[in-house]
């Protein structure tokens, strides 16, 4: 018996003021099931961590893609999210019969897609890539902040917190905020920089 090769699809970095947004898609081998994957953030860091690496090591196939913050301010988030999905399905060493996609839209591919809301609790395949899309962000976040340790990316991960929001106001916006997102907007509309 033939079955068909799903891959899940899912993204992390939507909603922060800096860095790029990540996408992970990937497809789970039947032959080496994963126990306790679940929606990425419903699970501590060390947990997303530690399924990261078993799925790196049990997956029949993954891949990890992103778009850039020049892209997002380019695009719109919706759009470079899709693109970093793209991007991640077409990074696959294998092609997959289908792709389900978190959330309420498919990027455009060349293989049947479905979008699936709530996809990363309900898919595993989702599950796992939500977790890969995440701790990829979480550590490309902690790789910024040596490059730019005033804003304490470490910390909030880019997430519009109210430290995060204050560190903007005090330092300005840096080469890595996207430019387009409302409270970094006004940091430098504040500033004359504009």
């Amino acid at each position: 018996m033939n079955s068909a090769l799903i891959c899940g699809v899912d993204e992390a970095g939507r909603g922060p003021l800096a860095g790029a947004v990540f996408a992970a898609a990937v497809i789970l081998d039947p032959a080496h099931p994963i126990p306790g994957l679940a929606d990425s953030k419903k699970l501590s860091e060390k947990k997303r961590d530690t399924l990261a690496e078993r799925i790196k090591a049990d997956a029949m196939a993954w891949s990890i893609a992103w778009a850039d913050v020049e892209e997002i301010d380019r695009l719109n988030i919706l759009q470079a999210s899709l693109l970093a999905m793209r991007r991640a399905v077409e990074g696959l060493p294998v092609l997959p019969d289908k792709v389900m996609v978190d959330g309420l839209h498919c990027p455009p591919l060349n293989v049947p897609s479905e979008a699936v809301v709530k996809g990363d609790s309900k898919v595993a395949e989702i599950s796992a890539a939500s977790i890969l899309a995440k701790t990829a962000r979480d550590a490309e976040m902690q790789r910024l902040n040596q490059g730019f340790p005033q804003y304490g990316f470490d910390r909030h991960k880019g997430y519009p917190t109210a430290e995060h929001l204050e560190l903007l106001r005090i330092h300005g916006a840096s080469a890595v905020h996207r430019r387009s997102f409302g409270p970094v907007k006004k940091v430098i509309v504040e500033s004359g920089l504009c």
